[in-house]
């Protein structure tokens, strides 16, 4: 880790995806009680992200290593963080908590978790696989609520909640301009899943496109075919679009970037779930969630009910525009009238708290050995870790140490990764079609 100051904050930041990053590495820095000596640690696996992919999210680390959750608990024992950020899935996180508490280091650190964006699925699940962190954080009053109601629901200590907000929240607010026209599309990898219902959400933004020809229709992407994010995107709209007769119009554009930067030029912003809705409704940019393929938990879109943004093509096509429900927006983190600035305040105190203790308290997840035996030993398997929390032999390779590019773009594991994802986005699909005639 870099040398801090006295006065920093020494916090290591685990992630498991470019997203994850982006919300770890930003939550650390707007938590942290003072400055902030960073060092991100990018968990090694199928999602673990690109140069361009950490370029494009627009968050900074002082330095930033690729590990296995062995390596990453083997760096916590040298070099002592005050504060961990565990930015992963539930799994890893709840594999890291064990690992972290069979540690015999001389004070361990304040252990921070949390959700990249909106909670519509394994809300259970997940909280759980989290519970035993010092700050669970939430990501709007409405989690909060859910969270403590899980936690409470079967027994478990909820003190660890604390109500935030998504870190990335923020830009110019909304201001229209002359001769500018411009809908977004904000993709997501996994939502919707299958190969139809993606190629009807292209087709119907192709059609638009042409119905409203000075319109500028981007439909903006997470990754390029090969890369992965938090989740597998088996059929990208880059390939999609590909297929469109007759190709896509002039004022339509596939496009990637950091959002922020493409929000700054939208004038409409049209997803299924995305968390860039959030960010849209932040600055005030007029935000419609689609309707096209229902409104199911398996999308997400379930989330809108009471927004007033839910829509279709059908009525964006006719110059519908929705107006979100401002008591939706109460509950959702999302005000940009000077109280999200705030919003981390309790989260800040809580942390600030932690640290001037003699020693935190031992970490107690809800899930152990007694409680989950049939559960837990599979999620610390998973990152080689034994029933005890104890990398397996033979764990613990030797961590990489270098800028990033060096971290995340060696030859040998880049085309061991592009052979994977392949075989994820093109020879998978292909098989299981096999199987089902």
């Amino acid at each position: 880790m870099p040398s801090p100051t006295s006065e920093a904050v020494r916090v290591a930041v685990l992630a498991d995806s470019d997203t994850r990053w982006k919300w770890g590495a930003l939550t650390a820095r707007r938590i942290a009680p003072g400055p902030v000596a960073l060092t991100g640690f990018l968990l090694r696996g199928r999602a673990t992200p690109t140069a361009r992919q950490l370029a494009e999210v627009g968050a900074d680390a002082d330095a930033l290593y690729e590990v296995t959750a062995a390596g990453f608990l083997r760096a916590v024992a040298d070099e002592a963080p005050d504060v961990i950020v565990l930015a992963l899935v539930g799994g890893g996180v709840q594999a890291l908590l064990h690992g972290l508490a069979a540690l015999r280091t001389p004070r361990r650190p304040v252990v921070v978790t949390g959700y990249v964006g909106v909670v519509y699925e394994k809300l259970a699940d997940g909280l759980l696989l989290r519970h035993g962190a010092d700050l669970v954080l939430a990501n709007s009053r409405q989690d909060a609520e859910r969270f403590r109601a899980v936690y409470e629901g079967v027994g478990a200590d909820a003190s660890a909640v604390t109500e935030a907000a998504l870190p990335f929240l923020g830009g110019a607010p909304h201001r229209p301009e002359a001769g500018r026209d411009t809908l977004v599309f904000a993709a997501q990898p996994s939502v919707p899943v299958t190969r139809a219902d993606r190629a009807h959400l292209l087709r119907r933004l192709v059609e638009h496109a042409r119905l409203h020809p000075r319109r500028e229709v981007l439909v903006k992407l997470r990754s390029r075919p090969g890369e992965h994010t938090t989740h597998v995107e088996e059929h990208p709209y880059q390939r999609l679009a590909e297929r469109i007769p007759g190709g896509t119009p002039p004022n339509l554009s596939l496009v990637h970037g950091n959002m922020g930067e493409v929000l700054d030029r939208t004038d409409l912003l049209v997803t299924v779930s995305s968390t860039a809705a959030m960010e849209s409704l932040h600055r005030g940019i007029p935000t419609a969630v689609l309707t096209d393929l229902g409104v199911r938990e398996a999308l997400g879109n379930h989330h809108f009910i009471g927004s007033g943004l839910l829509t279709s093509f059908d009525r964006l096509d006719g110059g519908h525009r929705p107006v979100p429900d401002p008591h939706w927006l109460a509950g959702q983190g999302v005000a940009a009238d000077g109280r999200y600035e705030r919003a981390f305040d309790t989260a800040r105190e809580r942390l600030a708290e932690l640290l001037a203790r003699p020693a935190p308290p031992p970490i107690a997840p809800y899930y152990t050995p007694a409680t989950a035996p049939g559960y837990l030993p599979g999620v610390l398997a998973r990152h080689r870790l034994g029933p005890d929390g104890v990398p397996l032999p033979g764990a613990a390779g030797e961590r990489e140490i270098g800028g990033v590019r060096r971290v995340v773009r060696d030859a040998v594991r880049g085309a061991a990764r592009g052979a994977y994802r392949h075989g994820v986005q093109r020879v998978a699909p292909v098989i299981r079609r096999v199987g089902e005639l």
